[in-house]
């Protein structure tokens, strides 16, 4: 049985107006997340988005049929590792825009709030990770290996966006 993983046509252009309803390129663009010379930043990131969807790695899909019409694996690698991109802020401004959003969606009578959670990250699996440790999970009242993800994030009750996001790490090793 062969497997097809290539996305079908309707959910790229679905994609396609996604991505151009929420300007996608401009916020990428205001977060400094932008390419001197060669592929653009914009269709980089598309690329790399649509993987999810399909269920494949960035090496299958160098190694598939429009390998010749895709940017090469140091292209991909280069525009994720780039400190000098603002990916939170990219974060924030999509965020935002979501939220604008849901609030023509909303009555004016309903009540929005502000939601902060400390969500633990498990990583059970890992040793050597940057900064790992172990966190108190107050969901399951014990200590794992992991970290503590603070979300600030906006709900109308029914909708949630989170706002801004901070990976914390445990001054101790306990």
């Amino acid at each position: 049985m062969l497997q097809h993983n290539s996305l079908p046509e309707q959910h790229q252009n679905q994609l396609s107006l996604i991505f151009s309803s929420l300007k996608l390129s401009q916020l990428l663009r205001a977060a400094g997340i932008r390419k001197s010379y060669g592929v653009s930043s914009f269709v980089v990131f598309q690329i790399i988005f649509q993987l999810v969807f399909q269920g494949r790695n960035l090496f299958r899909l160098l190694e598939g049929s429009r390998a010749e019409s895709l940017p090469g694996k140091d292209v991909v690698y280069r525009f994720l590792n780039d400190s000098r991109y603002n990916w939170r802020r990219f974060y924030q401004l999509l965020s935002l825009k979501m939220v604008g959003r849901f609030e023509k969606l909303t009555s004016a009578q309903r009540i929005r709030v502000f939601i902060v959670d400390d969500s633990v990250m498990e990583r059970e699996r890992s040793k050597k990770v940057e900064l790992l440790a172990r966190v108190f999970d107050h969901v399951s009242g014990r200590f794992v290996r992991g970290y503590t993800l603070l979300t600030l994030g906006w709900s109308d009750g029914f909708s949630f966006a989170p706002l801004i996001y901070i990976d914390e790490s445990a001054k101790l090793n306990r």
